[in-house]
Parts: C-alpha cells; sequence; structure tokens
C-alpha cells in the first residue's frame, strides 16, 4: 500500500474519504467553537498529512491558541503535513514522525483537549480498538473530547465502539447515521484522565485488507487522517 497516493482520494469531494473528511472536520470544528478560553491542545494518531486538523485551523478562531502534535510513520506523509502546516502559518503544529501506537509520542502534551482518532481504528483488531479506547482515558482532559472514525463494513463494530467509550466515561455528543458507510462519533470525557503510561503500545497497525483477508500478521504502522 502506497499510503501517500492514498490520500489523494480526499481531493474528491464526493469520495468516500473525502465526505468522511468533511465530517470530521466539522466536529472538530465544533469542539474548538465550545472549548473554554485559553490555551487548547491536539494530539492526532496516525496523523496521516494531517488534513483534517490542519484543514480547520487554518480559517479557525482559535487558530493561535492550540498547540497540536501531529504523530504519523510515513516521512512523506509527515512533510506534507509540516508544509501544510506552514503555509497556514500554524505554528503550534508539531508533527512527530514516528510509530503513533507509542505513548511516548504523546508525553508533554496530554491530557489533551482534543484527541483525533482517525483511521485507525479500522486498520487494527477488534482487541486493539478497545485497547486504543481505554488509552483514550489517558490521552484526553476531562472535558475534552474524542474524535474518531471506524468504517460501518459488516460486521459493523461502530455501536461497539461507542459502548467501550461510554464505559469509560465518555460521554456520546454525535456519532454519524447509520446509513452511512463512514462511521465518525465525537465523545466528551466527563472522568479524570489517568496518568500517560510511558513505553507502552496501544495497537499495531495491521490493515485494513489484512483485516479482510482474515489474518493480521502485518504489524505496520501507518496513516490516515
Amino acid at each position: 500500500m502506497d499510503w501517500h497516493a492514498w490520500h489523494n482520494a480526499y481531493d474528491i469531494p464526493d469520495s468516500y474519504f473525502g465526505q468522511r473528511l468533511a465530517l470530521v472536520q466539522h466536529r472538530i470544528r465544533l469542539a474548538l467553537d465550545t472549548a473554554p478560553p485559553g490555551p487548547l491542545t491536539a494530539v492526532s494518531l496516525c496523523a496521516g498529512q494531517g488534513r483534517d486538523l490542519i484543514g480547520v485551523l487554518a480559517d479557525h478562531p482559535r487558530r493561535s491558541d492550540v498547540r497540536a502534535r501531529l504523530v504519523e510513520l510515513d516521512e512523506r506523509n509527515a512533510t506534507a503535513a509540516r508544509r501544510a502546516a506552514a503555509a497556514a502559518g500554524l505554528s503550534g503544529v508539531e508533527v512527530v514522525v514516528g510509530d503513533a501506537s507509542l505513548t511516548d509520542h504523546y508525553a508533554g502534551l496530554v491530557p489533551a483537549d482534543l484527541v483525533l482518532v482517525c483511521g485507525t481504528l479500522g486498520n487494527i483488531t477488534d482487541a486493539d480498538v478497545e485497547r486504543t479506547l481505554d488509552h483514550c482515558t489517558q490521552l484526553c482532559r476531562r472535558g475534552g473530547t474524542v474524535v474518531w472514525t471506524r468504517n460501518r463494513k459488516a460486521p459493523d463494530l461502530v455501536p461497539q465502539v461507542c459502548a467501550w467509550l461510554e464505559e469509560r466515561g465518555f460521554e456520546r455528543l454525535w456519532v454519524s447515521d447509520p446509513a452511512l458507510m463512514q462511521g465518525v462519533g465525537a465523545h466528551r470525557f466527563t472522568g479524570e484522565p489517568r496518568p500517560l503510561a510511558r513505553g507502552e503500545r496501544m495497537f499495531t497497525f495491521v490493515g485494513y485488507d489484512t483485516l479482510r483477508r482474515g489474518t493480521a500478521g502485518g504489524s505496520r504502522q501507518t496513516t490516515s487522517t
């Protein structure tokens, strides 16, 4: 899989990914609109080219309030994200090339006001989905928002994603219409964040193609917004 070329689908507004990006950006915008005044922090797992967060911050009134860290393994995508952030004048956006599953990459910036888990949950096993959502109680501050995506291909895991989050103190703000294949959700954390456990792996990136074949032998972690 060429994960850099894969992002070209986002340039087509009526494509699956173009429509999903619009939904994600809308939820990010609402999260920023309703966030308390003052400095804000955001982290993005498997950030890809950062089109979701950078695309919103570029013209958002809170742009100068946000300090963000985007973690992405593919250097080409990370370079594209850095260029986009620089072009938008977003000096508070940091792009880290590394394995987004490792908790150490988020040290110093979490618990955050905004946590993006977009393009990740459809590429990992169900057990790792739950494990990643459990780690969101370390990544997200009380009152902060997690924006997430998961495709609705059978068996549809979106209801279980909601249940796992809600069992851990996340309040459902919005979930996309079940008629849409693009599962997008936003949950607000109502609990107290746990200390970040350093040196832990939240998931192993398997890839949706491998998961569809019923095997999970891959371990590559990469991208997508």
